[in-house]
């Protein structure tokens, strides 16, 4: 039996884990065999409070990981298959063993949504990236090109105007799916450009991103277009499908929190991009981390 079970390994996860088990709690941690969250994917960070040179995100990952070790936190690196919230205990399930927890903190997380193509996973961290806000200050006065019509591939593109010298918004159809106020800024600002009807076919560059390969819709024609570094801005996706039918969810998948980081069963929490769909950012994952974790030991208090 633990005091907190805590699925995911993230920021928010691991800060979480750091609280609850140096205020005595019996803590398991489920890191999931990818463990460590989106950070894995990133190389350095310099927008992460404490590390004035920046860090390794890799490296940020594992300083946490051993920290919340450090003071008793029982951490195993295999994926939760199944969740069963409906009585108390709390069950989770874990290649095969069932581990009883009375409460429990959801950090899984959220993945980035990718297109697929062997150059991009080739190219992670060399100039392929799925947060503005996290790389583009590396790409100062570069070309850059930003993959999608939405929300996020806008956002991304006025994040990035701010530091390169162009920004190329590369769209599958016409006109965008953003909302209009989002449209209205990126068609006002003069670093931004549309490339319509047209997919990427291929990101080119061997150590690093030198360019993409773009075929149009209507025509199959395609062409080359060189820049620097490409944003992939398609959505993201949260890792809650084992929760489903368990716990509250929005039309998206996100977990539905209610005053603060409380769900919609008593005794299970939520923290980070598995619910936060609006921010994804380390920093946000870990204050998030930190409240649910201090939830959990009021919530410890009362029954």
């Amino acid at each position: 039996m633990h005091d907190v079970i805590i699925i995911g390994s993230g920021p928010a996860g691991l800060t979480a884990a750091l609280y609850t088990s140096r205020d005595r709690l019996k803590t398991l941690v489920v890191a999931g065999v990818a463990w460590g969250g989106q950070l894995m994917l990133t190389t350095e960070v310099e927008n992460f409070p404490g590390f004035k040179e920046g860090i390794l995100g890799p490296d940020l990952m594992d300083n946490m990981w051993k920290q919340a070790e450090r003071f008793g936190a029982e951490i195993i690196f295999e994926d939760a298959t199944t969740a069963d919230f409906s009585s108390k205990p709390f069950r989770v399930t874990v290649g095969g063993k069932v581990y009883e927890g009375k409460s429990v903190i959801i950090a899984t997380g959220a993945s980035a949504k990718w297109l697929g193509l062997e150059s991009e996973r080739r190219l992670r961290g060399r100039g392929v990236s799925v947060c503005a806000t996290c790389d583009g200050a590396f790409f100062q006065d570069k070309k850059v090109v930003v993959v999608g019509g939405g929300d996020t591939a806008i956002d991304e593109a006025l994040a990035l105007s701010k530091h390169a010298s162009e920004v190329k918004v590369i769209h599958r159809r016409d006109k965008l799916r953003a909302s209009k106020i989002l449209q209205e800024r990126a068609f006002k600002d003069p670093r931004i450009e549309f490339i319509w009807n047209s997919r990427v076919q291929e990101i080119l560059g061997k150590n690093k991103v030198e360019g993409v390969r773009l075929r149009k819709v209507d025509s199959n024609r395609e062409c080359e277009l060189a820049c620097d570094a490409v944003f992939i801005g398609i959505g993201h996706k949260p890792n809650t499908e084992i929760f489903k039918g368990q716990i509250e969810l929005d039309q998206a998948g996100y977990v539905v929190a209610n005053d603060t980081t409380k769900t919609s069963v008593k005794g299970v929490f939520v923290a980070g991009d598995a619910q936060d769909y609006r921010y994804r950012q380390a920093v946000m994952a870990a204050a998030a981390g930190c409240k649910a974790a201090l939830d959990v030991e009021r919530y410890l208090e009362e029954v």
